[in-house]
């Protein structure tokens, strides 16, 4: 099922946010509860505590905590939930999203998975590998490191690998402590 709707979830994008996590679109889940990350099978949040980027493990409605942490959170898809494979090229806003992230230019962008990435680049999935990218998007303009992480869902466990997670924890520790 494939909801639209103004906005599936809020974005947690503000000036000082050095960290922004893109996934594709809200899941039919967190639609539902609007919250980021909501169903039970997502290790997001789990995985956010266990590299050390929030002090103890949040809930989905906690999401909003994440900006005074300097970490924020939006999709590559506004305005429709529903599981990746169900949505069409229509219902993607690369534009939008590269203009909502150089209004508060963070440090690093990371994807939570590699169908935003294929997206946001323009290439098939099999063309990304996880880590840090060569560059950004032709023309964007960020200045921001960008990484391809594997993807938290739990339809994505057999990709999972927290290592370049961690990667981009110390990445941004690093920012920090600056």
């Amino acid at each position: 099922m494939i909801d639209r709707m103004p906005d599936a979830l809020p974005d947690v994008l503000r000036l000082g946010i050095q960290l922004v996590f893109i996934g594709t679109a809200a899941g039919q889940r967190s639609h539902e509860q609007g919250a980021y990350y909501a169903k039970s099978g997502n290790c997001f949040w789990s995985t956010l505590y266990y590299i050390g980027l929030t002090d103890r493990q949040l809930q989905p409605k906690e999401f909003e905590i994440l900006a005074h942490l300097g970490i924020g959170l939006t999709d590559i898809c506004k305005k429709t939930s529903g599981v990746d494979t169900r949505l069409g090229t229509k219902d993607f806003d690369v534009d939008g999203l590269v203009e909502r992230l150089r209004a508060i230019q963070p440090s690093i962008i990371a994807f939570n998975g590699k169908k935003a990435a294929s997206i946001y680049f323009d290439c098939d999935t099999r063309d990304i590998d996880y880590g840090r990218q060569a560059s950004e998007r032709d023309g964007a303009n960020l200045n921001s490191i960008v990484f391809v992480l594997p993807s938290t869902s739990g339809s994505a466990k057999k990709y999972w690998d927290q290592k370049h997670w961690r990667v981009v924890a110390d990445e941004f520790r690093a920012l920090w402590s600056t």
